[in-house]
């Protein structure tokens, strides 16, 4: 008797789970569900019309299918999240223009080297189809920051920006404002090679093309906070979830210049990670020596091993302009999400005696191979006009991560 009761129950069980099957299927309309990018339906779960997935006809609604954003080559993804910015050394210097605060930073994409010296220069051959030889001389490189009163750098006046042996070499004597031009024309120029990669139609507006996932987010040169964040790259340092073991002062373990580890980093256990002065007159150490870092000028932009997100020379090598004017306590206004000081507001250039603080002086970041290892620490900053230029100070470009990846 208990079995059967028991056999009964089970089905009644097994017909009410199929007829709710059922009436699932049933109510259930073809083209709906959990909409996603990647697989937005064939007709709108609003009004019920269809949607085209011809990229090249304006004249029905357009729905891309996929959320994969477009970018150009050797961009890096720099995963966002919680940080702390700041410079978490000893301040010698005692400018204390950059304590100790905690920011969130969105994900973006940031170049895995510096912008090098072909690079610039087919910016400036394109360039020279569309500008006047007077607005390609505004673009070239200043070649006299090489020079010297009282040294023999000479040489590299004429050699460093044009001798192919230079060609992967970062480009010096750009200025602030030189690095946005680049940044503008490559965003152009990137643009125009995805569309005509992807056969879109070359009337169709910038909004068109947003919605056709074939316009690019812009190059640009990233903020200080960003630039902080990826050159610490904290995530080398993560294990279970969200705990973090100790914080970096360099972008790499450990409190030196030379590599602690005999397997994680390229190279042999001590080398040098970064291209650096040494100390007064010791560009390079001494000659034969397999631990020095061995170069007297910039080098060649994939030396040295790469940090936890990919990459190069994010202390030494070059200095790199960041958006950002500067202004000594910006850290005190900034807001906590994707912190960037665009001007004077909160403190106005008035307020200063100097002429030094004013909106048209950008921060730099990073350390070169004239500066000592005080400066290689990704929470040191400096400032230049912007529009001047050195030997030490180069660049690279970012840009903003747009979209949920397949959401």
């Amino acid at each position: 008797m208990v079995f059967g009761k028991r056999n009964w129950g089970l089905t009644v069980a097994s017909f009410l789970l199929l007829g709710g099957l059922i009436l699932s299927s049933c109510n259930k309309q073809t083209g709906y569900g959990r909409r996603t990018a990647n697989k937005p339906g064939k007709t709108s779960a609003s009004t019920g019309g269809a949607f085209s997935f011809d990229a090249n006809d304006s004249s029905k609604f357009f729905v891309a299918k996929f959320a994969e954003q477009k970018i150009g080559p050797r961009l890096k993804y720099i995963q966002g999240g919680r940080t702390v910015l700041g410079s978490q050394e000893q301040d010698i210097m005692a400018f204390r223009d950059n304590l100790e605060r905690t920011v969130t930073i969105a994900s973006f994409y940031l170049d895995e080297t510096e912008v090098t010296n072909v690079d610039y220069r087919e910016f400036l051959f394109y360039m020279g189809r569309k500008v006047s030889a007077d607005s390609i001389q505004k673009l070239e490189p200043k070649d006299q920051v090489w020079a010297g009163a009282m040294s023999y750098n000479d040489l590299y006046d004429t050699y460093y920006f044009r001798f192919p042996g230079f060609n992967f070499y970062p480009v010096a004597g750009v200025s602030w404002t030189q690095a946005n031009a680049y940044s503008k024309w490559r965003t152009e120029f990137v643009s125009n090679l995805i569309r005509e990669k992807n056969k879109v139609d070359s009337t169709l507006s910038k909004k068109q093309l947003i919605e056709r996932g074939v316009a690019i987010a812009e190059y640009r040169l990233p903020n200080e906070g960003e630039w902080e964040y990826a050159a610490k790259a904290m995530i080398g340092t993560q294990y279970m979830d969200e705990n973090q073991e100790q914080g970096r002062i360099y972008p790499w373990d450990g409190r030196g210049l030379r590599n602690p580890y005999n397997i994680k980093r390229k190279g042999k256990q001590g080398d040098f990670l970064v291209n650096f002065k040494r100390g007064r007159g010791d560009y390079a150490g001494i000659a034969g020596s397999k631990v020095n870092d061995g170069e007297i000028l910039p080098t060649n932009v994939y030396d040295m091993p790469p940090n936890d997100f990919g990459l190069y020379h994010m202390a030494g090598n070059m200095n790199e302009w960041v958006n950002d004017v500067y202004r000594p306590l910006s850290f005190q206004d900034f807001d906590d999400l994707n912190p960037l000081r665009k001007d004077g507001i909160y403190d106005e250039q008035e307020s200063y005696t100097t002429t030094l603080i004013t909106d048209e002086f950008r921060v730099y970041k990073g350390g070169s191979w004239r500066d000592v290892a005080y400066w290689m620490s990704p929470g040191t900053r400096r400032f230049m006009h912007q529009d001047s230029a050195t030997n030490h100070i180069g660049f690279r470009c970012a840009m903003i991560s747009i979209g949920g990846r397949g959401k």
